[in-house]
This record gives structure tokens, C-alpha cells and sequence, in this order.
């Protein structure tokens, strides 16, 4: 039996040390990022019932980007975590009418192992991320899901009502 914790706990970190995306999930009643600049916060984006993702790129591997983001817009878009008739997280995000607001963030790639102050030297680089980003919300736009996103890059402020709280970590 221990064997096979171990087992399942290296098996865990090889897909982990593998992972070139990762979201946090939030299922949310509703959600808004703003903008923050000089002159003040600058409303971005916003949404009622739905997701709030979280989303993050690890620097390597473009070949199978594509892959890897098409099968995680596919994941989001038909995950059952909303509420049927019984109660039972049942239902998808286009089953309720849902949106999504997706926000950049580097940070789901930070290393806090050592010392005070997290290494992101896994973070994908801006000009690497930033596409993958797009692609990633054209492809909830093309699977039909009301997209609302925040900046690339840029500092914001997010604001949710968490619902159940209901909240996964996505990785690929």
C-alpha cells in the first residue's frame, strides 16, 4: 500500500513538472476585474453566474500549445458544477447560461520553495504568454461562452462572490 502511494504521488509531480497551463477555477455568482492605472481604477470586464479562471502559462513546449489549450477550453466548457433541480452539481456552464471572465496570471507559476520572495522563472515571458492567452479566449468564444477578460499584463483588482464556494485547479 505504501508503494502505491508513492507510486501515485511521483506519477502526480511527473504530470505536474509536465503542466504548461494551469487555471484556478472559481465558480461565482459574479465577478469584475478593473484596471488599475494613474487615474484610478478602470472597469474591464465583468459577469453574472459563471467561472472566474484564473489562468497561467509555463515558458517551453509551443508545439503542443494547441493541444493543450483546446482540451482545457473543452474541460471548462463541460465541467458539471452547478446545481440541478436535486441539488447535485450537475450542470455545465452553458446548461445555466453562464460567462466566464478570464484574468492572466503569471503568479500560478511561482516558486515559493526558498527563501521569502517567489521565483517565476517558470512563467512564461509576455511575448510567449500573451498569445496563448488570446488563443485560449477565442476558443471559450468559439465553444460559445460569453467571454469577459481583464488585461493582459496589466495590474488589476478582482472582485468575486465566491458560489458554494466551488473552486479546482486545472493543470495540462
Amino acid at each position: 500500500m505504501a508503494a502505491e502511494a508513492g507510486e501515485g504521488a511521483s506519477a502526480r509531480s511527473g504530470r505536474q513538472a509536465e503542466a504548461r497551463l494551469r487555471i484556478v477555477l472559481q465558480r461565482v455568482a459574479r465577478a469584475a476585474v478593473r484596471i488599475v492605472g494613474e487615474e484610478g481604477p478602470r472597469a474591464a470586464g465583468q459577469i453574472g453566474t459563471g467561472y472566474l479562471l484564473l489562468v497561467g502559462f509555463r515558458s517551453g513546449d509551443a508545439e503542443s500549445a494547441d493541444q493543450r489549450l483546446a482540451w482545457m477550453a473543452d474541460k471548462v466548457v463541460g465541467l458539471r458544477l452547478f446545481g440541478d433541480a436535486g441539488g447535485k452539481m450537475n450542470r455545465s456552464l452553458a446548461e445555466v447560461g453562464g460567462s466566464a471572465l478570464v484574468v492572466s496570471q503569471f503568479t500560478l507559476y511561482g516558486d515559493a520553495q526558498r527563501g521569502r520572495r517567489p521565483s517565476f522563472i517558470d512563467a512564461a515571458r509576455p511575448e510567449e504568454a500573451e498569445p496563448l492567452y488570446q488563443q485560449f479566449v477565442a476558443l471559450l468564444r468559439a465553444r460559445g461562452v460569453p467571454v469577459e477578460t481583464g488585461e493582459f499584463g496589466a495590474m488589476m483588482e478582482v472582485e468575486l462572490v465566491n458560489d458554494g464556494p466551488v473552486t479546482l485547479w486545472l493543470e495540462r
